[in-house]
């Protein structure tokens, strides 16, 4: 065996000439250029969700949306803890050691707290659906019975 390697070697005992293999760089697609999002996307921390809150809008302070988010359980995010935003940061801002971007503050919450509160939620949904049925099935009449089926189903035409 020579210093080329194996595969080289296979090629010349087989007699075939293979071409040399691609990397992954190689192959990869080019990137494609996308417009900037609005709001960049903080870097995660284990246990947190993040959310942007509205503190307000069309130069309006929004005081009462900014405290019923934070009585639910969201806080800020302090500049500190990302500090990519730095350059981002508005400053005529409010909120001076944290972000605050359009008119949007980057909050974060327990991410066991806003599990809970979706279940809550949907509670609440399944709730309010089972008081429609009910009261839907409530005109049911033996001599003309409604229908009422909860499933769905998708079809798709011959093309």
């Amino acid at each position: 065996m020579t210093e080329r390697g194996l595969s080289a070697d296979l090629d010349e005992a087989l007699g075939t000439n293979r071409a040399p293999r691609k990397s992954r760089e190689e192959s990869e697609r080019p990137k494609v250029w996308q417009p900037a999002s609005m709001l960049p996307e903080p870097d995660k921390q284990a246990g947190y969700v993040y959310r942007w809150v509205r503190v307000s809008t069309l130069g309006q302070n929004d005081a009462r949306n900014i405290s019923a988010k934070t009585r639910e359980g969201w806080e800020p995010v302090r500049i500190e803890e990302q500090p990519k935003f730095r350059m981002m940061v508005d400053p005529d801002s409010r909120f001076k050691d944290n972000i605050e971007v359009a008119g949007l503050l980057l909050c974060k919450a327990p991410k066991e707290m806003m599990e809970q509160r979706k279940a809550y939620f949907a509670g609440k949904n399944q709730a309010q659906m089972e008081s429609v049925d009910s009261n839907f099935m409530r005109e049911n009449d033996a001599r003309m019975p409604l229908f009422r089926e909860k499933r769905s189903t998708t079809s798709f035409g011959k093309g």
